[in-house]
């Protein structure tokens, strides 16, 4: 494999439409020989953001990472890393699943909820099928620009990055969510 796409974004086509990934932006965290790992940075999960509400003490808004292993909690932070188990993802942001020194950070106040993304879940792949699926135009690469992960986006940041490639994909931006109702 000559080609990674760690560190970019996956921007879903009309073509996945129907399912978790229907006007999705995947942030691609790993990828290699033996598959890929993201998080969707723009689906609300309302009944999870309730249930750590609860567990927190303290109100929390919570994406779906993806379809796979939704009991897991990811954390995207921007600043100063508040535990040593992580994974930067660049020079400003990182991703760990460490609850407990998190919710200890927020608690002490080292870290405010304004610098973090709560994920539950993530996008996985198999070695080859991420590549698959982008041959068969299912998904988008797009090489990230000056993007705020922790931001509270959901549905405009997909429009807003389509707009912004412009061309075809501005039929898919203004396109309704079910394109078969065009």
């Amino acid at each position: 494999m000559n080609n990674s796409y760690k560190g970019k974004l996956l921007i879903s086509t009309p073509d996945a439409s129907g399912d978790i990934f229907s006007r999705s932006v995947v942030l691609l965290l790993e990828h290699d020989l033996h598959g890929a790992f993201g998080l969707i940075l723009n689906k609300k999960n309302k009944l999870m953001s309730e249930k750590l509400d609860e567990i927190f003490g303290f109100e929390v808004e919570v994406y779906d990472g993806g379809p796979v292993e939704r009991d897991r909690i990811f954390f995207i932070i921007k600043g100063k890393p508040v535990t040593e188990s992580f994974s930067q993802i660049n020079e400003e942001f990182y991703v760990t699943e460490d609850i407990q020194k998190v919710v200890a950070a927020i608690v002490d106040g080292d870290l405010e909820i304004s610098q973090m993304k709560v994920f539950a879940g993530y996008s996985g792949w198999g070695g080859m099928q991420l590549e698959t699926e982008i041959k068969n135009k299912y998904w988008t690469v797009v090489d990230v620009y000056n993007l705020d992960y922790t931001f509270p986006n959901d549905k405009g940041l997909w429009r807003d990055i389509m707009q912004n490639l412009g061309g075809d994909f501005l039929i898919f931006a203004n396109s309704p969510d079910d394109v078969t109702m065009n």
